[in-house]
């Protein structure tokens, strides 16, 4: 099985972005952990901060790979192209948010990618991409 891990603006700086958010934890130190708790599910990572790339990122893997899991972080609520991008590809995808996104201000509530995504995880902190590959096992 092969998922990979889509993260968007902002999430290069977990660990040291909002602690009392996000927590201390960078997300190359969970990743591994998630190596070691999934070794049968080869798992990927990319992060930009670039919209386009994101994109771009979807359609490359969108046709071939088990699973994406996505937190497109801002971009959730302002990208209508990651969104259509999801909508376009067979890939599943789950989209993630570590905070509960609807605790938070009321322009976080609405999500382009929600109605094309197989499943939606909020406000586990990082457990929340734990869930999504579980979700695809």
């Amino acid at each position: 099985m092969k998922i990979i891990i889509i993260n968007g603006p902002n999430l290069n700086l977990l660990g040291k972005r909002e602690p009392e958010v996000y927590g201390n934890e960078t997300f190359e130190t969970y990743l591994k952990k998630l190596q070691i708790q999934f070794p049968n599910v080869t798992l990927e990572y990319f992060q930009s901060n670039i919209e386009g790339e994101i994109i771009s990122k979807i359609q490359e893997v969108g046709f071939t790979y088990d699973g994406i899991v996505l937190n497109a972080g801002a971009y959730t609520h302002t990208s209508i192209g990651i969104g259509d991008a999801v909508k376009a590809i067979t890939t599943p995808v789950i989209e993630v948010h570590i905070s509960n996104t609807f605790s938070r201000e009321s322009f976080r509530h609405q999500s382009y990618i929600s109605a094309n995504a197989k499943g939606v995880i909020i406000g586990f902190g990082l457990q929340s991409y734990d869930l999504a590959i579980k979700s695809f096992i």
